[in-house]
């Protein structure tokens, strides 16, 4: 063997005494491909003894010294070989390896793209609070039994809001709107410009608080009307010769002066305090089954009290009335939304809240979802009804007052027969005159008060034996008229002209009856 074979084979054994071989690398070891030989890997002292993951080699956690080959230290920057070592830096681990993970992106929920429903308008809780509020400045109204309720064949009950002390339901509305102001309005003033029942109301409850209150009004107002503003204690001014310039100049004072103008709309705090009516009624009558409530200038007070008692028993039936001449909510329920005006020729004496007032979005979308039915009534129903609550209730009220009555007399709620059901007679504001001639109206209507007229000769008793019949009937002769005949064709006649008044349909039934036999020329006259 030469010397090189020999110098070859001396160098392998010597490497061999030097590094004997090691087991085969274990499952939790990195099988890194730079390693061709496992003996050049150094192991634990003692083969397959305990192992110490205390110390951190070349970035490994936990795993033994590693013997890295001369030629692959420039591939770590490092060149120093100690006796056949490599110089390696250890870092002590103090705890376990923690991954930080990256947030996900952030995704939307299939429900986060379904519309969310508006809290409602109108709530109870709006309701409740502006009861507790106004519970010192109103008057609790009676809802007591009606004499009526055999005639019409039902449990009556009258919600009497005309007892008020401006003769109107808007007071608990009004009342509170005026105690929801701010303070520093409150010590500017108010001011309105209509005449109705929201401006007497705007007049008493403003004095009532000390808020300074001032009235515009028309020149062509009653002066019983600006008397009754006064009397509260209102500022009165009257002011051009229409409502319209009246209102014109009751905007200008206010932007000049500050003052709030005033008129009724669908303000949050005028609807709660219009419902509180609705918490009465369920409180007075037990197991009620419907309600029924003016429509016509009191929107408010039917979407306010429907909302109270839809809240306390949802199955309670709420009917709105309103005139045929101006069925204005009748006509925004039919196209789904608020008409601001229609094509109606309702009586502007007998309606003038009407005329103030139109249908507001809010108020129109609780009407629309609490408000079983709408009904229309006649204005020959209602002056009848009028008479009634007079006759019966010892109550003087007017045509929007009496519109819930109307309804029943016309026949047009059968199904409430048996039932328990409440009238709301909202208000009783209406002039003295006026009041005399709807009641003479409606006795015309009712077939109580009859003009007929009668001719025959002129002899001596006729006319005697023409009223003692009258008398013998028991009716009372309201009006008698005496003509002589000036045509020549009817010489020596006299034409007898008569209005008589009965207690009741029969009455008047039988008068025509007799009169018609003992008179055969007799003539009925339409009013």
């Amino acid at each position: 063997m030469n010397f090189a074979a020999q110098l070859f084979y001396s160098s392998y054994f010597s490497e061999r005494r030097l590094y004997p071989p090691r087991s085969a690398l274990k499952d939790r070891e990195e099988n890194d491909p730079f390693w061709q030989r496992e003996e050049l890997r150094l192991g634990p002292s003692q083969p397959g003894g305990p192992h110490k993951p205390t110390a951190s080699s070349n970035g490994t956690a936990g795993r033994g010294l590693t013997l890295i080959e001369p030629e692959r230290l420039k591939d770590f920057g490092e060149e120093e070989l100690l006796n056949g070592d490599v110089k390696a830096d250890e870092t002590e681990v103090v705890g376990g390896l923690e991954t930080t993970l990256r947030d996900p992106p952030k995704t939307r929920r299939i429900s986060e793209f379904k519309v969310v429903p508006k809290p409602p308008y109108l709530c109870f809780e709006d309701i409740s609070t502006a009861a507790s509020r106004i519970q010192t400045g109103i008057q609790k109204t009676p809802c007591t039994y009606s004499r009526l309720s055999k005639q019409y064949g039902m449990e009556m009950y009258l919600k009497k809001e005309h007892l008020h002390y401006t003769g109107s339901a808007k007071e608990r509305g009004v009342l509170y709107l005026l105690i929801c102001l701010e303070q520093k309005q409150q010590r500017k003033g108010v001011i309105v410009a209509t005449d109705c029942s929201f401006s007497m109301a705007v007049a008493h409850h403003a004095v009532e608080l000390k808020i300074p209150v001032f009235v515009i009004m028309p020149s062509s107002c009653a002066l019983p009307r600006l008397r009754i503003y006064r009397d509260y204690g209102a500022m009165v001014i009257s002011y051009g010769s229409t409502s319209q310039d009246s209102r014109n100049h009751a905007h200008c004072l206010a932007k000049e002066n500050g003052y709030l103008h005033l008129e009724e709309e669908e303000s949050q705090s005028y609807l709660a305090g219009l419902g509180t009516m609705g918490l009465e009624i369920f409180e007075q009558v037990p197991n009620l089954d419907a309600v029924l409530v003016p429509a016509a200038g009191q929107y408010g007070l039917l979407a306010g009290t429907a909302a109270a008692i839809k809240h306390l028993n949802p199955k309670v039936h709420v009917i709105g009335i309103e005139p045929e001449t101006f069925p204005l909510l009748l006509k925004s329920l039919k196209t789904d939304s608020p008409v601001k005006e229609i094509h109606g020729n309702p009586n502007k004496k007998l309606y003038t809240d009407l005329m103030e007032n139109s249908l507001g979005v809010n108020t129109f979308q609780l009407a629309k979802k609490l408000v079983d039915q709408i009904i229309c009534v006649s204005e020959e129903d209602t002056l009848v009804a009028m008479l009634r609550i007079q006759e019966f209730e010892h109550s003087t009220v007017d045509t929007e007052g009496a519109m819930g009555l109307a309804a029943i007399l016309a026949g047009k709620l059968p199904e409430l027969r048996g039932k328990k059901v409440a009238v709301v007679v909202s208000s009783a504001n209406m002039d003295l005159e006026l009041l005399r001639q709807c009641v003479d109206q409606a006795l015309v209507l009712d077939d109580r008060v009859t003009k007929f007229s009668v001719q025959f000769g002129e002899f001596p008793g006729d006319m005697a034996k023409l009223l003692n019949l009258l008398s013998r009937e028991d009716v009372r002769l309201l009006d008698v008229c005496h003509q002589r005949q000036s045509n020549k064709s009817q010489l020596f006649k006299t034409k007898v002209e008569c209005v008589v008044e009965t207690r009741d349909k029969t009455q008047s039934a039988q008068l025509r009856k007799t009169l018609n036999e003992r008179y055969p020329s007799i003539c009925w006259l339409d009013h």
